[in-house]
Order: C-alpha cells, then sequence, then structure tokens
C-alpha cells in the first residue's frame, strides 16, 4: 500500500502540476478546447470485426457494438469466440463462470497468453487468482470499447511475462461529451436478472468529465441447485491538458460469489448423463454417500466401520463417492485502480505513463468426504461442535496485493517512430488451505456464498512474491511514401519468484527462490502495400514465458525435495513465433489469410499426483518441445447497407515433438507425435448481422472439431456447432420510447448437448479423468434498455 500510495502520488503530482497552466491557457468557452483526433487505426463502430489493416502482424478488433450484440452481462471474451483461431469454452450462457472459461490461441492455453486492460496486466487470467484477475471482474462489460486479439504477437510494449502465443487486450470507454444516463434490464432462464446503470457527466469545463456505472448480475445454475451471484462499480474520470495531453484514472469494484458445477467423467456421464451435478439441496443425501465411503475404506483396510448402521452400499444411483458432492463455490472481491498520463513533451515526442494497484481477496471451497469434521472443530460462531461429520470444509483462500507502473517513450522524426518503455511490477500473493466444520444435521451449518471464519485447520498459509522488470526497444520505419513499413526492436525481462511458509503451519510444499531473466527477445515485421486496399504482412517474434508464484502452480507447487531437485536445472516456456499473410479490402469485402509456425520448447508439464480435486503437490519438470503450423482466414462482406456478413476457418496442428522422460531418461509417457491437448484442428465460425430502421438481427453459428484431453490420445470430445441469436428492436423519433430498445437473445438455438471445458482438472496420460464440464442447453433472455 505504501509503494502504491507513492507510486499514484508521483503520477498525481506531476499532472497536477501541468494540469494548472493547462487549465489557466483553457479557461472560458469550452467550445474552443482542442480535441484530440481519433487513432489512425482505430476501428469503425459498426463493423462485425476489424482486421487490422496497417499491421504488420495478425491483428483483429471487435468493438462495443459487436459485445452490444449479446446477452447483457456476456464475457468480452464470449464476442472474440468467433475470430480465427480463438478457443473459446463456457459452462454458462454469459462465459463469465471463471471455473468453466478456458481461451486459448493457436494451441496455446490461457497461461500462455498475455492480457491488459488500458495497458494494466491482468496476469494469465489463471482461476487462481495468482498474478491478476479475469476481465469479467476487471470491467463491466457495457464499459468495454474495444478488444484486439493478437493471435501470434502481441505489441512489444504488452504488460505481460506470459505471452507465448499472442496477446488480448482491452480498453475501457471514454467518458461521453455531453451529460447522459443509460439504463437497462435482463431476465432470462434460471431466473436471470441483470441490471446496468451508467451516468456521464458531460464536460465539467477545462475538459474535465467522467462517469459512474453499476452492474448488477445474478442467475440460477442451469442444472443442479445454486446461483451465481456479481456486483460490480466502475468510475472513469478524464482530464484534457490541451496541448499538453491528458491525464486519466479509473477505479473498479467487483464482487462475485458463484456456485460451481459439478466436474464430469465420460464414466459419470455415462451412467449419470450430462445433467449430473452437485447436490446443495440434499444435504441429508450428501452425509449418507459420506459415510458409506468411509465405511467402505475401513472395510477395506480391516478396520472398524466410523459410522455404525450406515453399511457400505451407495444409495441407488451413485457409483463412487466422486458422483455428486455436496457443493463448491468460488468468492472473490477485487478492487483495480489506475491513473495515466499521457504527455505531449514536445510536437514529436511523447510519454505514456500508468500507476495502478490491484487489491483482491478470494477463496475456493469444496465441501469434501475427504477430509471429515472431528468433534470439537470450532463452528462457523467459534463455538465447538459436539459430534464428528462426515463432511469438511475445505478452502483455498488468495489474497493479492499487487502494484506496478509502466511507462512508454515515443518519438517520431520523419519516417522514423522510436520507442522506449519499461514496467515494474511488485505482487504479494498469499495463499492457503484451510478446513472448516461442517456438522451431521438435518441442514448445513455453512453456506458456500460467503467467505468462512474459525477454521479448524490450517494445512499450509505461504506468502509468495514475484517482482517483475521488463524494457522494451522499438523502431517503426515508413518507406517509399508509406508503401512500406518496417519495425522491429526487443523486449527483456528479469522475474523473481519467492515463497515461504508462515508461521504456525506445517506444510509439504516447497519454498526457496527462483528466478528467468531474458534479457533479448527480438520481434520484427514489415508490412508492404502492394496496391490500395491490399496488403502483404510478415512478423517474427521470440518470447519467454516467467515462472508463477503459487502453491497451487509453478515451481512452489511441489514438495521441498522436488524443488531442490529442480530448481537449478528448471528452464522457462520459450516460444519463436514466424507468420505471414494477406489482407484485402474493396468496397463492401474485407478479408485476410496469414499461414504461421511456432517452435514452442521446454514445455513444463506438472505431474499430478492423485485425483487433481485432492490437491496433492505436482511435480513440475521441462518435457520437450512442441512443433505448430497452421493457417487461418477471415472475410467480411457487406452484402448491402443493413446486413453484414462474417466468417472465419483455422486449421491448427499442434504436436508434441519429444517423448515424457523420467529422472533416468526412460520414456514415461511417449508422447511424440501425438497431438496437443484441447488444440481443435478445424474451427468454422460464421455470424450475419442486420440494422436497418431501428430493427437489429444477429445469427451466428460456430463449429469445432474434436479435442483430446489425454496426452496419449485415446480420449476425446466430439466436436460439435453451436448456434446463438438475437433480434431487437430501438425506438427511433420523438416521443416517451426515443432511445427505448428491446432485445431477445438466445443461445445455444438447437439445444445441442455436448462437453463444453476440457481440462478443468488438469489432464492426464490417458484413460478417462473427471476433468469435463458440459455446456449449457439453451437459454432464452430479454432485455430493456434505455438512454437519456
Amino acid at each position: 500500500m505504501t509503494y502504491l500510495s507513492t507510486l499514484l502520488t508521483g503520477v498525481a503530482t506531476v499532472a497536477i502540476a501541468v494540469t494548472a497552466p493547462a487549465a489557466a491557457q483553457t479557461a472560458g468557452d469550452p467550445a474552443t478546447l482542442p480535441v484530440a483526433p481519433p487513432a489512425a487505426d482505430a476501428p469503425p463502430g459498426d463493423e462485425i470485426v476489424v482486421l487490422g489493416f496497417g499491421k504488420s502482424r495478425q491483428v483483429q478488433s471487435v468493438t462495443a457494438a459487436d459485445l452490444s450484440r449479446l446477452t447483457p452481462g456476456s464475457s468480452p471474451l464470449k464476442a472474440i469466440e468467433k475470430l480465427p483461431g480463438v478457443n473459446f469454452q463456457a459452462a454458462d450462457p454469459f462465459g463469465a463462470y471463471e471455473w468453466a472459461v478456458r481461451i486459448s490461441l493457436r494451441g496455446f492455453n490461457q497461461n500462455q497468453l498475455g492480457f491488459t486492460l488500458d495497458g494494466v496486466p491482468l496476469g494469465d487470467m489463471s482461476y487462481g487468482n495468482v498474478n491478476g484477475l479475469h476481465i469479467s471482474r476487471a470491467i463491466i462489460s457495457e464499459n468495454v470499447a474495444r478488444t484486439d486479439v493478437a493471435q501470434g504477437a502481441g505489441a512489444l510494449g504488452t504488460a505481460s511475462t506470459s505471452n507465448l502465443g499472442g496477446t488480448i487486450e482491452f480498453f475501457s470507454d471514454k467518458p461521453r461529451d455531453t451529460l447522459n444516463v443509460t439504463g437497462g434490464g435482463t431476465y432470462g432462464s434460471n431466473d436471470t436478472y441483470r441490471g446496468f446503470a451508467r451516468i456521464d457527466s458531460g464536460d465539467l469545463g477545462g475538459g474535465l468529465k467522467g462517469y459512474l456505472s453499476y452492474g448488477f448480475l445474478t442467475t440460477d445454475k442451469w442444472k443442479g441447485a445454486g446461483v451465481q451471484r456479481q456486483h460490480q462499480a466502475n468510475g472513469k474520470i478524464v482530464k484534457d491538458l490541451g496541448s499538453l495531453g491528458s491525464l486519466s484514472a479509473f477505479l473498479n469494484f467487483s464482487d462475485r460469489r458463484e456456485q460451481d458445477y459439478q466436474d464430469l467423467s465420460y464414466d459419470i456421464i455415462r451412467r449419470r448423463g450430462l445433467g449430473n451435478d452437485n447436490i446443495a439441496d440434499n444435504y441429508p443425501l450428501a452425509l449418507q454417500i459420506a459415510k458409506v465411503a468411509q465405511n467402505q475404506a475401513a472395510a477395506a483396510a480391516g478396520a472398524a466401520q466410523p459410522w455404525a448402521g450406515v453399511g457400505t452400499a451407495f444409495p441407488a444411483g451413485i457409483g463412487t463417492v466422486d458422483d455428486v458432492y455436496f457443493d463448491a463455490a468460488g468468492v472473490r472481491r477485487d478492487y483495480l485502480g489506475g491513473v495515466t498520463f499521457d504527455a505531449n513533451l514536445t510536437p514529436g515526442l511523447t510519454l505514456r505513463t500508468t500507476g495502478y494497484y490491484h487489491d483482491n481477496k478470494g477463496q475456493g471451497s469444496w465441501i469434501t468426504p475427504y477430509s471429515p469434521t472431528p468433534a470439537g472443530a470450532a463452528n462457523a460462531d467459534g463455538t465447538p461442535i459436539a459430534a464428528a461429520s462426515p463432511l469438511g470444509f475445505r478452502t483455498t483462500e488468495y489474497a493479492i496485493k499487487r502494484g506496478g507502473a509502466l511507462s512508454n517513450l515515443a518519438y517520431e522524426t520523419g519516417a522514423n517512430t522510436l520507442e522506449l518503455g519499461g514496467w515494474y511490477e511488485s505482487n504479494s500473493f498469499t495463499q492457503a488451505r484451510r478446513f472448516y466444520s461442517m456438522t451431521d444435521t438435518a441442514t448445513p451449518n455453512r453456506d458456500v456464498l460467503k467467505f468462512q471464519d474459525n477454521p479448524y485447520a490450517t494445512q499450509w498459509d505461504g506468502k509468495y512474491t514475484t517482482d517483475t522488470i521488463q524494457y522494451h526497444v522499438g523502431d517503426t520505419l515508413r518507406l517509399a511514401d508509406d508503401r512500406l513499413t518496417l519495425n522491429a526492436g526487443w523486449k527483456g525481462f528479469t522475474v523473481t519468484n519467492r515463497a515461504i511458509m508462515l508461521p504456525a503451519t506445517t506444510s509439504p510444499l516447497a519454498v526457496g527462490r527462483i528466478s528467468a531473466k531474458d534479457w533479448f527477445q527480438p520481434q520484427a515485421g514489415l508490412l508492404f502495400k502492394l496496391a490500395p486496399g491490399t496488403e502483404l504482412f510478415a512478423d517474427y517474434k521470440e518470447n519467454v514465458r516467467a515462472y508463477v508464484s503459487s502453491a497451487t502452480t509453478g515451481p512452489f507447487s511441489t514438495t521441498q525435495a522436488g524443488f531442490n531437485a529442480i530448481r537449478d536445472r528448471l528452464k522457462p516456456e520459450r516460444s519463436k513465433t514466424a507468420e505471414g499473410g494477406l489482407r484485402f479490402r474493396q468496397g463492401p469485402v474485407q478479408a485476410s489469410a496469414v499461414g504461421y509456425y511456432i517452435d514452442f520448447s521446454n514445455r513444463l508439464l506438472g505431474f499430478a499426483n492423485g485425483a487433481g480435486i485432492i490437491g496433492n503437490p505436482a511435480t513440475l519438470n521441462n518435457v520437450g518441445s512442441v512443433r505448430t503450423y497452421g493457417a487461418e482466414v477471415a472475410l467480411t462482406y457487406r452484402v448491402f447497407t443493413p446486413l453484414s456478413l462474417f466468417a472465419s476457418y483455422s486449421y491448427n496442428n499442434s504436436q508434441y515433438a519429444d517423448d515424457v522422460l523420467d529422472a533416468r531418461g526412460a520414456v514415461l509417457v511417449a508422447t511424440d507425435g501425438k497431438t496437443a491437448v484441447d488444440s481443435p484442428e478445424h474451427m468454422v465460425k460464421g455470424e450475419m448481422v442486420f440494422e436497418q430502421s431501428g430493427v437489429t438481427a444477429r445469427v451466428g453459428a460456430d463449429y469445432m472439431s474434436k479435442r483430446y484431453f489425454t496426452y496419449l490420445n485415446d480420449q476425446s470430445v466430439p466436436g460439435r456447432v453451436l448456434v446463438d441469436a438475437s433480434i431487437g428492436y430501438r425506438f427511433e423519433g420523438d416521443g416517451p420510447l426515443h432511445g427505448v430498445s428491446i432485445e431477445g437473445s438466445v443461445t445455444n438455438l438447437t439445444d445441442k448437448g455436448y462437453i463444453s471445458t476440457i481440462g478443468s482438472n488438469g489432464f492426464t496420460a490417458s484413460g478417462d479423468n473427471q476433468t469435463l464440464l458440459a455446456g449449457a442447453p439453451r437459454q432464452v433472455f430479454v432485455s430493456l434498455k434505455k438512454g437519456f
């Protein structure tokens, strides 16, 4: 907090010093204030997809207009799932339930990508809250103005040390120039209620304007018992400093509480169907299943059964103790804020500096039959419970306090634009595994949607710090009357990870220090305009992924002996990507085609010890390389003014290039030549949008071929086609209904039963695994919106 205060105070002090004379210069008629022109590459607001013209790398953008065509509250990630190379999976209709959300680009999974919001790093957006937060908590979806997807090579200065396979950058909306109030409400399947309201101040004088907004979502789970609920608030303020630049600040809040869906295996699906779920509405049954399982374990060990009179036979329809659990949930509370100063130092010299801070508190809970509650354990109010229970309440608890600053200095002279930038972040992350009591009573004594108090045991309680220093240097050269653009540069970083265990815990997990360093990661690209509307592009980049500091992933998520064995020989993951393609634009047609090759080396694999949900320490090792090549094609066609079409096709071939070997060099898993897990070979997406005279209609289809969820490719989920649609009307003209719009939307229009997320509990070498999640069935929503 002290670091953050110093950082933000420093940025604000510089801004105030500049603001004072600027305010004096611009006092008077607001109409005389200079207005910054839009960026040259800013996409038009009514396009379905913007194909990145003028870029020397594969980039596509979707805008707020595109996101508004989805059901309100949908994750910004859901808006980009139609882009080529993007594999997006979710178990809910909004794409916001974090345990199930997975996104990958060209075979790289979520924690190998880079994510930012207005340049502020979001970490790898992993579920476990190690170094950031998910975009669905970072900002209300209605406040997202644009999302840029770079499938292969993110911008050189992206604040990320995990972007092996591309970046996804989100940009927030700007405050309106005039006073404005907007609001909307949604109702739909499973008692879904969604509300949103925003007020813009308009220009308050001297170029000062801002907005405040609030969003709320509550919905019952589409199967099983439980709810998923979120409160969000966003605030942003901007001060135009005239010729000197601008100052902006934002503060975003999120409180999310979501009960989980049950992870499935093929065995469970065969016996109980895709509708199998936790039994949060039947506590007595959960107690009975746990007692039977513990009696079975005692009988197998030749010991006395702990639960007399219950027996060793599961109730009808239950095959194993893992078929159904009582309940599980995730609760998260986040504050994310930042201050940005854009300074025009001279006519050709600009400096952009951002200071930011993120505070997070979270708990992931599971009411488990594997950790029964002993008699005398503390109840929620701190008093001891009288009798033992076959169930226990296990949590993984998180707290993040991270702050940082990023700055970019750009100098334009003639045909050259030179850039020099840096990023520093200090992340203090605490993570604990605790156990809370459950009672052997008719109703449960704890609510999974609340932060828990009074644990009776702490298995481990660790503090993990990550210090990141990154810099970049780049040059862009425009030649031949801007027909040829060359850019080249490099970035480098050093990331130091430390782990200590806090007192009063006896932990099996590792402590110590490890670091990743690479001061030269080159990147180069070219853009050549063959003719007006036709351009060739190519680029090459190298990236390294730093380690993460955590008890549940990364090098510290093993025993001390395991960490000591790998600390001096572990290598960070590395990728080398080359891509090239063509873009074409003429009249109503835009198209792009790209081919790519990726050499991914030093792949890290955590060898699981037991079922993923049990939480045994894993062992991390480098296990070889992956070779990937593929192609992507995208096309937009405005058939006539009201009707637009978009289609994309992706081909991806990702194969392991080595076998997994044990410490003696013997083959442990024969992965050489096998297809990488969760990397579909073919994806085809299409969308049609009609907009005229207030009428809006959209239909989209998404095909994905089969995906493997074992390294030996003996288990896979089949391909599927999903269809979404929406239709709406906006009242134009004068009268009380002016600005009112009503919209109906349907997800999974054909009510397809399918497996969506794979790898929720990781991947295994072969065989079935409880690591699958079912996709939501058809869901219907009606939304009403009004702007004042």
